[in-house]
């Protein structure tokens, strides 16, 4: 009963994690026919993903100005380019087109992350409990099944646009519930982050930044590497980041369960540990079972620290900053997303 509570309690953050994972995994699942699509080399492509992630970092920094704008809207807005985004990523052909596209996909989510994150710092607050794993952790549910139904798709034949125009038919049935409720401002200064402690937002961001670096390299290039260095299948390749989403939901959730009294510092350590020794495992791995328990393992490592560290934060300052204060740690965090793929770009175009 706690849980199905948790879980309505953050109901309106869930539909937006739920969103942007189905969206990231398509993405991932079918890189390498989006790749071959473009051509070019691992260098190129690595700059392509950096022109387009951009988006992202600027969205996160103004998430705050969308939620002005248009309010209760904000989270569907986002949701909305993202998803134009992805189709017109599915047809592009030419490096422009699908700068284009990334950028206006990542600029999407980056709006619907950060307000979902937002959401869930609002409901902790209002319920006392602890709700940043639990989210996150469904957020890998969606991405794991997501790119296993994707992996699935390719191998009957499917291209990118009729997937991607799947993944927009999924987030039309769930706009009803990203629909944000109306908050009254406490006072004439609620957006003003002049009193922010912005040293506070800077140590949680980079911890995020930490975190997600690893899981980006990862799922940015795990079908990659399971296809062209070990030889595997697209479904075996849509298989690597959906095992490494798997190891994330089942840290995220088994944290929310059963972690809610540990120490959280410790815990960030721990699972630190854990997921470094899971991707050596994977970069080193000489056959697909190898390679897969890696991908599990540094998932379930990764997977809590952010997390984590976004509901610190969010707990650490007071409400009237809370939203300018998760905005602007996402933002250094997820820059990660674009920089992780783009090093893995980089080292693969020199080194092999």
């Amino acid at each position: 009963m706690r849980i199905l509570s948790d879980l309505f309690a953050s109901r309106r953050a869930l539909a937006g994690f739920v969103v942007v994972g189905f969206g990231w995994a398509a993405f991932s699942a079918q890189m390498p026919v989006i790749k071959a699509q473009v051509g070019g080399g691992d260098g190129f492509w690595g700059t392509l993903i950096l022109i387009g992630s951009t988006g992202a970092l600027m969205a996160m920094w103004l998430a705050p100005l969308v939620y002005r704008l248009i309010g209760r809207w904000a989270m569907i807005a986002g949701a909305a380019g993202m998803v134009v985004g992805f189709v017109l990523a599915g047809a592009a052909e030419t490096p422009l087109a699908i700068g284009f596209a990334l950028f206006l996909a990542a600029g999407g989510s980056g709006v619907a992350d950060v307000l979902a994150n937002t959401e869930v710092s609002e409901a902790e607050a209002e319920t006392g409990r602890s709700l940043m794993n639990l989210n996150h952790g469904l957020f890998s549910v969606a991405y794991a099944v997501a790119a296993m139904l994707v992996g699935a798709a390719r191998e009957g034949g499917l291209g990118p646009v009729a997937v991607f125009a799947a993944l927009a038919v999924a987030v039309g049935v769930l706009v009803p519930w990203m629909v944000l409720p109306r908050r009254p401002p406490e006072d004439d200064d609620t957006q003003d982050a002049a009193g922010m402690p912005r040293s506070l937002v800077w140590v949680g961001g980079l911890v995020v930044l930490a975190a997600f670096l690893g899981e980006a390299a990862a799922e940015g290039w795990a079908a990659l590497h399971v296809e062209r260095t070990l030889g595997g299948g697209p479904a075996e390749g849509a298989l690597g980041p959906a095992l490494l989403a798997t190891g994330m939901a089942a840290g995220r959730l088994g944290a929310h369960v059963f972690g809610a009294g540990w120490p959280p510092f410790r815990v960030m350590v721990l699972a630190s540990c854990i997921a470094g020794i899971g991707l050596m495992l994977a970069g080193a791995a000489p056959n697909l079972p190898v390679v897969y328990a890696g991908y599990l393992l540094g998932g379930l490592g990764v997977s809590v620290v952010g997390p984590l560290a976004l509901g610190l934060v969010g707990q650490a300052v007071r409400p009237k900053y809370r939203l300018a204060a998760i905005s602007q740690a996402a933002a250094l965090g997820y820059a990660a997303f674009f920089l992780g793929p783009v090093i893995m770009g980089y080292v693969a175009e020199g080194y092999g």
